[in-house]
């Protein structure tokens, strides 16, 4: 293992049991001024995580010992990095799998680096932005009794109980929250949640709203997100601004 260091104080963990793509990966990371560290699996990641703070994790599926989709699962649950997945599996069913599991985005192998690059801005800028647009970035948000602070990304529920969301379904939220009580398709909600950054299929998009709405509804016996089928999502709350 070696860390690649550059004055950025974004910091990348790259885990990938094949040396030459993971060395790869980190030196064209690095050179677009990333602070990068490599692991070969997930026992050496661990090490990585508990010495070092890191904002993104690019996470190899099929590694000897634990694979990626169990670590992925651990690191979902809590306020940990972004994950970014990496498989030579690139089919719909497994790229679905992975966001369920509460990865931010998905990639095949082999990819493009620039590719890699421009997913990587895109999942730190939804996490840094947090909210998508400037009404968000202030106060705090209420609406059935949750909290919602847009700029500590902070979700309590009516309970006082913390949930916890990747950075890709708290910027959905977030769209959420920007227009409540309004039918919202599945393209303006990608648009309001990532700003266009990534392009992604509409099985994809109900993959991420079904994982928010089933961390809000377990808060809540009252049916938050509604479905209009053949046309998107609602917000069925009122938010109020505190």
């Amino acid at each position: 293992m070696h860390a690649v260091h550059t004055e950025s104080q974004t910091r990348i963990l790259v885990v990938d049991d094949d040396q030459e793509l993971r060395d790869h990966v980190a030196s064209y990371l690095a050179g677009h001024g990333y602070s990068v560290l490599v692991a070969r699996d997930a026992f050496s990641m661990e090490a990585m995580l508990a010495g070092n703070e890191v904002d993104l994790v690019i996470l190899d599926v099929m590694m000897p010992g634990e694979d990626g989709l169990s670590v992925c699962r651990r690191l979902a649950q809590g306020p940990g990095p972004a994950v970014i997945m990496l498989s030579a599996m690139g089919d719909d069913t497994d790229r679905i799998l992975g966001l369920e599991l509460g990865a931010d985005d998905y990639l095949a192998k082999p990819c493009n680096p620039r590719e890699l690059l421009a997913r990587v801005r895109a999942v730190l800028r939804r996490r840094e932005d947090a909210a998508p647009g400037d009404s968000l970035r202030t106060g705090t948000l209420s609406f059935l009794g949750f909290t919602v602070s847009p700029t500590r990304r902070r979700v309590k529920a009516p309970n006082g109980v913390s949930i916890l969301f990747t950075a890709g379904e708290f910027a959905l939220l977030c769209a959420f929250l920007s227009k409540p009580e309004v039918i919202l398709s599945r393209e303006r909600l990608l648009e309001l949640a990532r700003g266009g950054d990534a392009s992604t299929s509409d099985r994809v998009v109900d993959v991420q709203v079904s994982r928010l709405r089933r961390k809000l509804h377990a808060c809540s016996e009252t049916e938050i997100i509604r479905t209009f089928r053949g046309s998107g999502y609602m917000f069925d709350a009122k938010v109020t601004r505190a």
